[in-house]
């Protein structure tokens, strides 16, 4: 069973209040989404963020083929992280942290994902080509999207 893990880091210019704001925000998924993921909440969205927190989704991550994806936010620390497990949808795993850090003028953001692919062999032989790619690209988009909105953090 091999499970993959992705580390991501970035820096924005605004203050951890703002950024909780938006990140802790469910409905801002969509917002830091590429469009073609045809992202939509189906529920779950309607309350501040809080653990047991169920949301339910529709993404077409691949193929065009709609995927319901279910999430539960398992852990919030307010201001510090909050973390998201997959219930159901396209991974056999997925633990997603979401961590935030004051730095002299501004945020850094740090998400770290361990998943596991389904389809055993056959899903790890993908991985390089496929799933990884995709997830290097969803986070890409993220980044520039979260720049557009807030900024580049200077040091």
């Amino acid at each position: 069973m091999k499970i993959y893990t992705l580390h991501s880091k970035q820096n924005l210019p605004i203050s951890i209040t703002e950024a909780w704001e938006f990140l802790s925000d469910p409905k801002n998924l969509k917002t830091i989404t590429p469009d073609y993921m045809g992202f939509n909440i189906l529920s779950g969205a309607d309350k501040p963020m809080f653990p047991g927190q169920i949301i339910q989704y529709i993404v077409t991550p691949v193929l065009n083929i709609p995927t319901k994806w279910v999430t539960e936010i398992t852990h919030v620390q307010d201001k510090k992280y909050f973390v998201d497990e997959q219930r159901f949808g396209p991974y056999s795993l997925w633990h997603h942290k979401h961590f935030l850090k004051e730095i002299p003028g501004g945020v850094e953001m740090e998400d770290i994902i361990d998943y596991k692919i389904p389809m055993g062999i056959l899903g790890q032989l993908v991985h390089p080509f496929i799933v990884k790619p995709k997830l290097d690209e969803i986070f890409e988009y993220r980044r520039k999207k979260l720049i557009e909105l807030f900024g580049v953090y200077k040091e």
